[in-house]
């Protein structure tokens, strides 16, 4: 009875072996790059302060490796949330037209989901301001400059980390220049070489254009005005999003208020279209994720 219990088990653990063998190969996105503009519990409860929050939590619970950052808004407490600068990964500056701005990165834990984030923080953009609009409502006129530094902030900081992602999951117009800049000025750096690009529209809008110095801010190795061609020179909201569409390898819209303008344009350009996602669906999105990084058949 020995024996053949011990047969038994050789089988059961060389059977398991195998499947987690097979599981490995189907699951191609095991490193996720989470790049949003805004997590509970650091900014009010929204929408896509929700997917940031339970997304990355989730996916990383499912034995993927996550990163996970958003900009350190003015209206974050420091204290409260206990954020920390990271010095071996500031001090370096971000040029944006002609201008030097200081890049600074601090960095919090979310004990409970033992989750850490970091924050792109700089004294112009971020210190004593809120998100879009400052206290009387009104959008910040430099909010283009603000998402250009935020983009440029995180995939430098993902280089000095030294981390490689399979996916960057971009949420909201903060993130949207991060797609262009992946594909086109980073696009021969060992981080970014092969990952794939998922980007994901908030459903609350910008009424303000991004401003005519918008081409001369995006400027950036070999990236220059003539990228936004096919856009109006002041760049509206909507524009903003399809110029992050048009360089992503996936879009998801969530199954509130998504832009039907949008989702046609993805599918015009036969990219990739992951529609209703609910801000928890992780299963939705591994699948997609997985499916673009090319599943099995990316071997």
């Amino acid at each position: 009875m020995k024996a053949k219990e011990t047969k038994g088990k050789i089988f059961r653990f060389f059977s398991l072996s195998l499947h987690s063998e097979s599981a490995l190969k189907t699951m191609k996105a095991q490193k996720i790059l989470f790049i949003t503009q805004e997590m509970t519990p650091y900014v009010s409860e929204s929408e896509l302060a929700t997917m940031g929050r339970k997304l990355p939590q989730a996916i990383q619970e499912k034995g993927r490796e996550i990163r996970t950052f958003m900009p350190k808004w003015g209206n974050i407490n420091e204290r409260r949330n206990q954020l920390h600068p990271v010095i071996r990964l500031s001090g370096m500056n971000i040029i944006i037209d002609d201008t030097d701005n200081p890049l600074i990165i601090k960095v919090a834990s979310i004990q409970s989901a033992r989750m850490q984030v970091y924050f792109i923080d700089n004294d112009d953009y971020f210190v004593k301001r809120k998100m879009a609009t400052d206290e009387d409502g009104n959008e910040y006129a430099d909010n283009g400059e603000r998402a250009i530094f935020y983009a440029r902030g995180v995939l430098a900081t993902v280089m000095k980390l030294r981390w490689t992602p399979d996916v960057i999951h971009c949420q909201g117009w903060m993130s949207a220049l991060v797609p262009l800049y992946v594909k086109t000025a980073y696009k021969d750096e060992p981080a970014f070489r092969n990952c794939k690009v998922v980007y994901s529209p908030s459903s609350e809008e910008l009424k303000n254009p991004m401003g005519k110095n918008f081409g001369n801010c995006i400027a950036f190795k070999d990236v220059d005005s003539s990228v936004l061609a096919d856009f109006s020179e002041e760049m509206t909201f909507e524009e903003l999003n399809k110029l992050a569409i048009k360089y992503a390898d996936g879009v998801t819209f969530s199954n509130n208020g998504a832009n039907q303008n949008l989702i046609d344009y993805a599918k015009e350009l036969n990219i990739p279209v992951l529609e209703n996602m609910d801000g928890a669906d992780d299963v939705r999105f591994s699948e997609f994720c997985d499916s673009i990084c090319g599943g099995e058949d990316n071997e």
